[in-house]
């Protein structure tokens, strides 16, 4: 609830505050909208016979006048429309009721009527109403001196007030955060319209703007034809652009959306989206393009094709966009859908922000999904595409290096029964992947022999993966739960490369001392024999109760096939953490294209802590140990995925997590890596934060140290703060900033300050980021307003992070 008190000095300061963006949402609004709501309020017809159920304290019948007169306690109930009032009379030759006393009237579409008098007839379609008030279902609200209704859909409210802000309960009289008083209210319940005329917007209570007439969705329409609010955007290389939506309901399943922006640098950008609805499912189509007036504002940027201006044909004067999206349920268990973009440059649609394809990474795919209590099966072939800014010809350029992947394939299930008492999944993975371009990182940029690894191969490449694991667990008298294991795998697959594929490869090799043995085909299995043991531990105190659970694992199985000699690509499991929650992972790589290998032990401790006055804590802390045969993480690949990773000695380096949270509000956690023989931080990250009124405070460091064989050839630190403060019960200030200490560059910061209530919200935002070599700096403006029933104004505010 709002705070009483809206016309104190306080309130009226930030009225006017805010009153220049209001008033550029109020002229927009004179155009139709069509906010998504639902229901319709064409009075429904009474089915014929339907009879009419009266209760009443008092009935009096008039013969002389052909009345009756209903007093005290009325209720009427017909046809699902009801009448609660003090005093009924209807008239049998005029067929009207007249109601007062307290009256309200709820139709059979859910709206509510309050008055002291009404003069209906007696199917409820029309009458007259004098000081009413009306709520419509979707909480709308209407207030007239006086009304009248015709033919069950034409409302006409005279001296009216409409709002969609609930009222104060502690005031109810008070002025709600917006309102639209007018001579003229026309409520139109066929054409689905509310026309204002003489009307007068009020924003806190204070009068903001005088239209003198406009007409807006029905407040209760779903789908209607019509201009939707325009919105504004900024950018550096486009200016400042208006953006003009107009959406044709076309039908109740399908529509369509033509948008037109116009920017101060670039010109008209069109836009138009068709969407349409199935029983099993729906699907979309949007397609984009403009004619830049000046591509040379991103001379030197992945939105350039040349460096040079002035072409006859310059390639960068138009760009583009089509893009799809889909989801069907073949049946309870089966899905397919697709998610495909199409653009002329690598980031058309991120520049111009076209909604949902602006993600710096978007993965397009076509896919096929079963889902059952046991199995689950998915098939796709995907592409990722990087949306960067950045030229093609630049080393460290992502986009053109993105391999095909046709398809990728996961199947997994687990028996109903159990097997010898233990419980056996079966796991299958398969994919086909080619690539355009070799993937090759330098350890320095300037010279192409330094090739630190390759990431993936120009070419193509399989693989198929088929693993199966049993296990099951005893627990002895004392406690101490014993789970043996058994599992075996095999893969298949080939690689066909090119020859400057092969001369990476070489360099590669060259520079870490390394035979090369590139392998055309491969055939590899690996059999795993486990024991993990766990001895929970339960400390109960007065106020608290601990437990502690003391964990060791033991894996025996032969050394990893094919990781010597740099023999096969390495294309999923490229990411690599070694931290507290991988250490009792049986296999710890990322993906298959790697199997862990050799015996190896896992030894550590879990604990978690409970108190009495709401605390919790809990922890992790161990190392791992090579007992036998060769280490996976010792070995390099075409990635060097093991090097620094704190598993490529014999004994790993510590790792260990800490954490707390409060009923308060307050939470913590620190994780790291620690050397194992000097404890010196090899990786480490501090998380903390606080949520509650009126403060939430957020902060994060983390630090990974150079990994140079792994392509990362200097210290990574970087800290993250946020904040936000709320002013008062709906008013709230919040800001982030990411700052790298390695390149003392503030990456990113932003602020903003936002106003949220039941029916308006207001969000403004201030956000810059900063690339951490060249220091070139973006700024961001953008806000947002948000009148519930009438609709949005504005522009996206996601540049910044903003805490509850």
């Amino acid at each position: 609830m709002r705070e009483a008190g809206l016309r104190s000095h306080r309130q009226a300061g930030l009225a006017r505050l805010y009153g220049a963006t209001a008033l550029a949402c109020l002229f927009a609004c004179v155009v139709p909208t069509v906010p998504a709501l639902a229901q319709t309020i064409t009075a429904k017809p009474v089915p014929s016979g339907t009879q009419m159920l009266l209760a009443a304290d008092t009935l009096v019948y008039d013969n002389d006048k052909h009345t009756v007169t209903a007093v005290g306690g009325v209720q009427i109930d017909y046809g699902g429309n009801k009448l609660v009032a003090q005093r009924v009379v209807y008239n049998r030759d005029t067929k009207r009721l007249v109601a007062s006393g307290a009256v309200e009237l709820i139709n059979s579409d859910g709206t509510k009527i309050n008055s002291e008098h009404i003069d209906i007839t007696d199917d409820f379609a029309d009458g007259f109403v004098n000081a009413l008030r009306v709520e419509t279902v979707e909480k709308a609200y209407f207030a007239a001196e006086s009304a009248e209704r015709m033919g069950g859909a034409l409302t006409t409210f005279h001296n009216g007030i409409y709002t969609a802000c609930e009222p104060c309960e502690d005031k109810p009289d008070s002025a709600p955060t917006w309102r639209v008083k007018a001579r003229k209210i026309i409520w139109n319940g066929e054409k689905k319209t509310v026309r204002f005329e003489n009307a007068n917007f009020e924003f806190f209570g204070y009068p903001l703007a005088y239209l003198p007439a406009f007409e807006i969705a029905d407040p209760t329409v779903k789908r209607k034809s019509g201009f939707l609010i325009p919105g504004i955007v900024y950018n550096n290389n486009l200016g400042v652009g208006l953006k003009v939506p107009y959406y044709f309901a076309l039908s109740p399943t399908y529509d369509l959306t033509v948008t037109g922006s116009g920017y101060t640098k670039q010109g008209f950008l069109g836009e138009a989206e068709w969407r349409q609805r199935f029983n099993n499912g729906e699907y979309s189509l949007k397609i984009a393009g403009i004619n830049q007036q000046d591509p040379d504002a991103f001379i030197g940027t992945g939105n350039r094709f040349t460096v040079d201006s002035g072409e006859p044909n310059d390639p960068n004067k138009f760009r583009g966009m089509m893009g799809t999206k889909g989801q069907f349920a073949i049946n309870e268990r089966w899905n397919f859908g697709w998610d495909v973009l199409l653009q002329t440059d690598k980031n058309f649609s991120r520049t111009y922000n076209i909604d949902g394809y602006n993600d710096l990474v978007h993965q397009s795919s076509i896919y096929l999904t079963g889902l059952s209590d046991r199995n689950y099966f998915d098939v796709r072939a995907m592409r990722f595409e990087v949306q960067e800014d950045t030229l093609s010809s630049d080393p460290t350029a992502r986009s053109a290096k993105q391999p095909w992947v046709l398809p990728s394939f996961d199947y997994a299930y687990i028996p109903d029964m159990s097997v010898a008492g233990g419980q056996l999944s079966l796991n299958v993975n398969a994919r086909v992947i080619s690539r355009d371009r070799l993937d090759a990182v330098l350890a320095n940029p300037l010279d192409d022999t330094s090739i630190n690894n390759v990431r993936g191969l120009e070419g193509q490449s399989s693989r198929l993966t088929a693993e199966a694991e049993w296990k099951r667990t005893f627990t002895t008298d004392d406690g101490l739960q014993l789970t043996p294991l058994l599992a075996f795998r095999g893969d298949a697959g080939y690689v066909s490369t090119t020859s400057e594929s092969l001369a990476a490869v070489n360099q590669m090799a060259a520079n870490l001392g390394e035979d090369v043995d590139m392998r055309s085909s491969l055939a590899r299995y690996m059999a795993t024999l486990g024991l993990e043991m766990r001895w929970p531990l339960l400390f109960s105190m007065s106020n608290s109760s601990h437990v502690l659970e003391p964990t060791a694992q033991i894996f025996v199985r032969p050394n990893e096939q094919y990781v010597g000699g740099l023999a096969i690509p390495n294309e999923d499991a490229q990411s690599f953490v070694f931290d507290a929650t991988t250490l009792f992972e049986r296999d710890k790589f990322s993906g298959y294209d790697r199997i862990e290998g050799g015996t190896r032990a896992n030894v550590g401790f879990r604990y978690s802590g409970a108190y009495g006055n709401g605390w919790g804590t809990n922890a992790i802390f161990g190392q791992s140990y090579q007992l036998g045969g060769e280490n996976s993480f010792d070995a390099p690949d075409l990635v060097n995925v093991g090097a620094y990773s704190g598993l490529q000695t014999a004994k790993s380096d510590y790792v260990g997590l800490i954490g707390f949270n409060s009923p308060s509000g307050f939470s913590g956690s620190l994780s790291g890596r620690f050397d194992e023989q000097t404890f010196e931080v090899r990786r480490a990250e501090i998380k903390a934060a606080y949520s509650g009124l009126p403060v939430s405070l957020s902060a994060k460091y983390a630090f990974i140290q150079a990994q140079p064989l792994y392509g990362f050839a200097t210290d990574r630190h970087e800290v993250t703060l946020g904040a936000s403060t709320h002013l008062a019960e709906s008013w709230r200030v919040f800001g982030t900033g990411t700052y790298d200490l390695e390149t003392s560059v503030l990456v990113k910061d932003g602020v903003g300050f936002a106003y949220n209530d039941s029916c308006f919200t207001y969000v403004m935002t201030f956000s810059q980021t900063r690339d951490t070599v060249t220091k070139e700096v973006s700024q961001n403006i953008g806000f947002n307003l948000s009148f519930r029933t009438l609709g949005d104004f504005g522009s996206s505010t996601s540049g910044v992070d903003t805490i509850q």
